[in-house]
């Protein structure tokens, strides 16, 4: 069974531009580790992950002009939910990656389980926002 795209937003807290971002940062990822991996692209960790960083900061700047107009039009609690909410997913996000990039770079000796920790903590806040939305 696939989530309908309405689904999606709601239980994410993303919107549609937010996922296409996500999208494409994903398939220009996928697209430089293929090269890599095929030896075609020659290049550092930091360099192949670099898409997804792009991606969190367009999605940080998109979530602060939110933010912004929501705070002008006096929708403070909605306002400081959504904020709330973008912070803790673009933080976990970006640790996770930042984590790995580190962790394949060798330039530290986390275990995978510690690397992978911010997304149990993200998958943890999911199910709870999906259960109270509905």
């Amino acid at each position: 069974m696939f989530f309908s795209l309405d689904e999606l937003v709601e239980w994410l807290g993303m919107t549609i531009f937010e996922l296409w971002i996500n999208l494409l940062s994903l398939g220009t990822f996928t697209v430089l580790l293929a090269l890599a991996s095929e030896d075609i692209l020659v290049s550092s960790w930091w360099v192949i992950f670099s898409p997804l960083f792009v991606a969190d900061a367009l999605n940080a700047y998109f979530c602060t002009i939110v933010l912004i107009r929501m705070y002008l039009e006096a929708l403070y609690k909605v306002a400081f939910f959504r904020a709330l909410w973008s912070l803790c997913f673009l933080t976990a996000i970006f640790s996770f990656e930042f984590l790995l990039c580190k962790k394949l770079s060798g330039e530290t000796s986390l275990e995978y389980s510690e690397v992978l920790s911010p997304i149990f903590i993200l998958l943890q806040l999911m199910a709870v926002r999906a259960c109270q939305l509905h």
